[in-house]
């Protein structure tokens, strides 16, 4: 567990799926971007005729700029713990989500302003 980071809480187990394909990513890619102190947030609706059938999925990623294995794996650690506790209440069926995580901010930047940071993001996607 990453120093600073709280238990996981009361977010139930299996409130979003993850994704792994690659052209699931690709396709967030192309689609809206918030950018944030720590990370930046890609989302897309994936089926508009059918958002309450299809769950909710997020994707992380780092890139080699964030660092060696080791921090882009604290990295995403921490991106996952913030998306456990936001998604749930903030994110919604039929959506992807692409958490990208940033160059000494995503490991650094204090715990509590991550999750306030993704909220803003995900409010400011669904305006």
């Amino acid at each position: 567990m990453v120093p600073n980071t709280p238990p996981l809480g009361d977010c139930p187990p299996g409130a979003f799926s993850v994704m792994r394909e690659r052209a699931d990513f690709l396709a967030a890619a192309r689609a809206q971007r918030v950018p944030m102190p720590a990370f930046l947030v890609q989302a897309r609706q994936r089926d508009p005729s059918e958002p309450s059938q299809t769950p909710v999925r997020v994707g992380f990623t780092c890139s080699k700029k964030v660092g060696n294995a080791v921090a882009r794996n604290r990295a995403k650690r921490r991106l996952r713990e913030v998306a456990r506790a936001v998604v749930p209440i903030e994110g919604r069926p039929g959506w992807d989500y692409v958490l990208i995580g940033r160059a000494d901010a995503t490991a650094t930047h204090p715990f509590d302003a991550m999750k306030d940071d993704l909220s803003r993001a995900l409010r400011k996607l669904h305006k």
